[in-house]
């Protein structure tokens, strides 16, 4: 009763403007007070927003929990792990994170074509709920997509306990023009499945943060599948006709559209 008074509350005795400015953004905005405390709904909300995160952190991936069959057959995801043996040590350990353990070496020079234009990969990052909410929908327009676009699209990969600059790996290992990582991203306490995908022409063990591109914050009050595909698309092939990527390629969208908040 007490959760239903406050959202009554937080409905009723605000002025329209700012029930306007906190229906634009998950931040908690101007969500009032009882006392020298926040309302009861307000501390539930972050007490729950942050067991998610926790609990996203935490998480291991499982690929039939995630995928279905079928996914996994017409995408032809292969799995690969990195040299952190458990969460605990990929957590402690960020630089395990970073390469592939010797089995999965094998296993992606065996089964997977080099030279490929486009190479994806799938990590589970900081949050696998990111990666089970995105992936499904963003991984089909991206690989229909680079196929529209006549790309050769190497094997997608999924790599259990996988940091950023595994990128750089996937490099040295395929030698793809382009490699496209779907990672989870750190959670907060606005969302707990916000995704990333970072991207990075030609990668090599010399690469840093500066080599790389990024689109972040594919989720429901994001950037949706749709929109993150086609920046995502159109990024990779900028970097194909400069040869390049990095701090000295931008992103190219359109202007954001000027809207006026009317009281």
């Amino acid at each position: 009763m007490a959760n239903e008074r406050d959202l009554a509350l937080n409905n009723s005795d605000l002025p329209e403007i700012v029930r306007k400015i906190r229906a634009r953004t998950p931040a908690r905005l101007l969500v009032g007070r009882a006392g020298a405390a926040y309302r009861t709904s307000t501390q539930m909300d972050l007490r729950e927003a942050h067991a998610a995160a926790r609990d996203a952190v935490r998480a291991e991936l499982r690929l039939e929990e995630i995928f279905n069959d079928a996914f996994v057959q017409r995408w032809g995801l292969l799995e690969a792990r990195t040299k952190a043996r458990s969460k605990d040590e990929y957590l402690l350990r960020p630089d395990l994170g970073r390469h592939f353990d010797a089995e999965s070496r094998v296993k992606i020079q065996s089964r997977c074509d080099a030279n490929s234009d486009v190479q994806i990969a799938i990590g589970d990052g900081l949050s696998v709920p990111a990666v089970a909410a995105q992936v499904p929908l963003l991984l089909p327009l991206l690989c229909e997509g680079g196929q529209e676009r006549h790309w050769k699209i190497g094997e997608t990969l999924v790599i259990h306990r996988c940091r950023v600059g595994i990128l750089n790996e996937i490099g040295d290992l395929l030698k793809p023009r382009v490699v496209v990582l779907l990672i989870g991203e750190r959670p907060g306490l606005s969302t707990a499945e916000s995704l990333s995908a970072y991207m990075a022409y030609r990668p090599s063990a010399s690469h840093t943060d500066a080599n790389r591109n990024l689109i972040s914050n594919i989720h429901a009050r994001g950037l949706d599948p749709q929109e993150a595909a086609t920046c995502i698309l159109n990024l990779v092939a900028r970097m194909m006709k400069a040869s390049t990527s990095g701090f000295t390629l931008k992103e190219q969208r359109p202007a954001l559209e000027n809207r006026q908040i009317q009281p």
